[in-house]
């Protein structure tokens, strides 16, 4: 039986690989898309992102989506407050609708990406384990289930654990020093009214020398909470993070001498914790130009969070992928020539963004830094 054959391959159906074959699709280029995950109701999505005009918004319009997403945008979500561990409001920015990063739910802008696309663009349950080269800028592309397909044009955006990168890096993701532990308080306006009060309707930072407690409301009214620790990246191993109690008791003594309303945030939540180590790649990664093959997303620059340009970035290299192929048809090596010549920095500079936000966010002084970043916007 011969070996099935793509002219394009996308591997990771996140944010980034839908737009690169939404932006494909509309410019007359077929694209397969590979994702592990059996289906695409399989596993929740995340929560809330700002879709900055500068690079989400730019490519939800290269996608022909941007009166779609509008529809989907959460109203008051730009809103942002930092307070101090005592529970102290020190900046309370409200959403009066003129901001330039509406928030939308990371799941419902998928599911717009998704149902952009030809149906069986996306093969679900399709688990990369590893690729190869051959000859002609071709690669020959291995799958969990033991079978293999060719491809023209292999593209990794399949995040922080890539299996495509290797065929272009060396490089791997390095803990950036900052934990989270995830947990949400659902029906929060009923259930948790203090703890929705110090929310708010959009983003909320209460920040320590440190550790820290993030806050999303989100599109259904529950909140997501992100509890941020400076911690080793060990520090988690005699953690039964599924013994809820056991989890919550060990991160809420890292917070003993802050305000009960900003402890109540994660000692109320009555689901699961999960724990996360926030890793990065090197600011600066880049490669030597390899025919037939490129990286986008955090695939090709993974960042810690704290600029909130990730699902942005991401989006905005499929776009801009997307658009160099359509551009230089017959020619996929000037198209990854002038994709990649524009993605390294633009990827350094967002890099650099982040590490130093996390610096700001949890620094000795801190809340102190976000103060005066926000001062120094006008905030």
């Amino acid at each position: 039986m011969s070996t099935p054959h793509h002219p394009i391959a996308i591997v990771g159906g996140g944010l980034g690989g839908l737009t690169l074959a939404r932006v494909l699709h509309v410019n007359g280029v077929e694209a397969a898309v590979l994702d592990l995950d059996a289906s695409p109701a399989a596993r929740t999505q995340g929560g809330m992102l700002d879709i900055h005009e500068d690079s989400g918004q730019p490519a939800l319009r290269a996608a022909g989506l941007y009166e779609e997403f509008r529809a989907l945008v959460h109203p008051g979500g730009e809103s942002t407050r930092v307070l101090d561990k005592t529970g102290t409001v020190l900046v309370d920015d409200p959403d009066d609708g003129t901001g330039g990063r509406p928030e939308v739910d990371r799941g419902q802008l998928r599911d717009l990406l998704l149902g952009s696309l030809p149906a069986g663009t996306v093969r679900w349950g399709a688990k990369v384990t590893g690729a190869r080269p051959l000859d002609g800028g071709r690669h020959e592309v291995t799958l969990a289930d033991g079978t293999s397909f060719t491809t023209d044009l292999l593209i990794g955006a399949d995040g922080a654990w890539s299996r495509v990168r290797p065929l272009l890096s060396d490089a791997k993701p390095a803990y950036v020093g900052i934990s989270f532990v995830e947990v949400d308080l659902p029906d929060a306006d009923v259930r948790h009214p203090v703890s929705a009060e110090v929310v708010g309707g959009g983003m909320m930072m209460a920040l320590g020398a440190g550790k820290g407690f993030l806050a999303h409301r989100e599109t259904d009214g529950s909140l997501h909470i992100y509890v941020a620790l400076a911690v080793p990246e060990d520090a988690f191993d005699g953690v039964d993070f599924t013994d809820t109690e056991a989890g919550k008791a060990y991160t809420l003594g890292h917070f003993a001498d802050w305000d009960k309303s900003l402890r109540a945030l994660l000692a109320d939540a009555d689901g699961p914790l999960t724990p996360r180590h926030i890793h990065a790649l090197p600011t600066g990664h880049r490669w030597e130009r390899i025919p037939g093959v490129t990286l986008l997303g955090d695939a090709a620059h993974l960042m810690s969070p704290f600029a909130g340009v990730g699902a942005n970035l991401a989006m905005f290299d499929g776009a801009e992928l997307g658009k160099a192929l359509a551009a230089h048809p017959g020619d996929t090596e000037a198209a990854l020539a002038a994709y990649e010549e524009k993605l390294f920095p633009r990827s350094d500079e967002s890099a650099a963004e982040s590490a130093a936000n996390g610096i700001l966010m949890f620094g000795e002084d801190a809340p102190q830094g976000m103060l005066d970043f926000f001062a120094g916007m006008g905030g």
